[in-house]
């Protein structure tokens, strides 16, 4: 890539690492299911005059897929951040998607991947296993838990967005926060009752980082995400996005206090070495034939 690309790759990283310490700080005064409802909504404002319309008999397929993301994937994963009280362990066990993914590929789209890639979706899982074991994530194993469940509804929702036709990123970004915004704001009536009636009373922080969530990393960090995979092939753009948890671990230890013990970061680098070496088989299949059969 050009210096160019690269300072673009580096905005994307740093708008989406931020936005675990923005979240945190937010989420001290607005619960997660709330603060999701909240980043939608605000995201919905600007894109909902620039959405297209899909092709026919691609409706359910739609809100299936802002369903998955929009709905279960982020409002567990913040409720996750909400309960981890760090930034560390939801930054790195969030990227378990990506092997996920391409275990559901091969289940549900007969893709297939050769043997290195197994080897390497295997370090990842190991690496979730040992991380867990870490006092920080064994004080809250519920929020391992939820961060995997949310994990895996993104890895539902990106094999499922592969057959989307027809819909540029805009679209995208624009259904999933249209249709996401009224079961997020029910599922918070219901499960954090009250919370919507003190939202007046949240304070500018609070705001500051809905605000950061919708625009800057969504609009902001997925606007440019889709402008460099336009440019290059998506394997050459994922190994950078690594960079994302390992800034998010340092924004923890700078900003939130955050002390990673030895298991947490020998299994954080059990998973992401795992997801580097998918995403660089990714890259060497990309750049192969086309025809090509395995990854």
């Amino acid at each position: 890539m050009p210096a160019r690309d690269l300072l673009l790759v580096l905005v994307v990283v740093l708008a989406w690492a931020g936005n675990f310490l923005t979240s945190a700080l937010a989420m001290r005064e607005i619960p997660p299911f709330l603060f999701t409802a909240l980043r939608f909504a605000l995201l919905a404002l600007p894109l909902m005059w620039l959405v297209k319309r899909p092709a026919a008999g691609q409706w359910p397929r739609l809100i299936t897929v802002c369903l998955c993301i929009g709905v279960l994937h982020f409002g567990l994963s913040f409720t996750a951040l909400k309960l981890a009280g760090d930034l560390s362990s939801p930054a790195i066990v969030m990227q378990s998607y990506v092997p996920m993914t391409t275990l559901l590929a091969w289940w549900a789209l007969g893709e297939r991947f050769a043997w290195r890639t197994g080897l390497a979706i295997a370090v990842s899982f190991a690496g979730v296993l040992v991380l867990g074991f870490d006092p920080l994530v064994l004080d809250h194993p519920m929020a391992l838990v939820l961060m995997l469940i949310s994990a895996a509804f993104l890895a539902v929702g990106t094999v499922i967005m592969k057959g989307l036709k027809g819909l540029d990123a805009v679209s995208q970004q624009g259904w999933t926060a249209l249709f996401a915004v009224l079961p997020l704001f029910a599922i918070s009536a219901w499960l954090e009752p009250g919370a919507i009636a003190k939202l007046p009373q949240a304070s500018w922080v609070a705001w500051g980082g809905a605000l950061y969530a919708a625009f800057v990393s969504s609009l902001l960090g997925h606007g440019l995400y889709y402008l460099l995979i336009q440019r290059y092939p998506v394997a050459q753009v994922t190994p950078w996005l690594l960079l994302v948890p390992v800034l998010a671990i340092g924004l923890g230890i700078a900003f939130w206090g955050d002390r990673p013990g030895p298991r947490l970061l020998i299994g954080g680098a059990m998973v992401l070495g795992g997801v580097l070496l998918i995403a660089l088989r990714a890259l060497s299949k990309a750049r192969s034939l086309p025809n090509a059969e395995e990854l």
